[in-house]
């Protein structure tokens, strides 16, 4: 399976200390050398930072062949980046969670999940309790609407 992934998943996955959740659901992840970039950044949180000097084996950092599309002009660098390696990886999913960003690449056929949908799935599988981690991201600045969050705790 290939996954490609966004900068913000993986940032609040170690801020909240469940980035591992990550290989075991889908074994290898595919980031662009921007999305690498932006976790390395000065601005990154310590502990983001600090995993990106020696990434995990399962975390493949991949160029991306450079095609210009208006659509995707409009979106941060790690997000248009994530698209277009996805599309040029031909990829099962894309981890993505800005709202335009998910958009843009549902219309261009890519299938997506979000952090939410991720940490939904490792429920599932048993590797977290939602209602805990949900409360995680809370106190690390995720933001999401509480009504969503109560249908992701009640959906199954």
């Amino acid at each position: 399976m290939i996954v490609v992934s966004d900068t913000s998943p993986i940032c609040y996955l170690l801020l909240i200390n469940q980035i591992e959740i990550l290989p075991v659901l889908y074994n290898v992840i595919t980031i662009p050398q921007t999305v690498a970039d932006e976790l390395s950044a000065s601005e990154s949180p310590p502990v983001v930072k600090n995993w990106m000097t020696q990434p995990p084996d399962w975390i493949q950092i991949q160029a991306i062949e450079t095609i210009q599309s208006i659509e995707v002009e409009k979106l941060d660098p790690g997000e248009r980046e994530a698209i277009l390696l996805a599309e040029q990886l031909k990829a099962d999913l894309v981890i993505l969670d800005d709202k335009a960003a998910r958009g843009i690449a549902l219309e261009r056929g890519l299938r997506i999940i979000g952090l939410l949908g991720i940490l939904k799935d490792a429920a599932r599988a048993g590797l977290l309790d939602l209602e805990t981690t949900f409360e995680q991201l809370r106190e690390v600045g995720f933001w999401v609407a509480p009504s969503l969050l109560e249908r992701l705790l009640t959906d199954d």
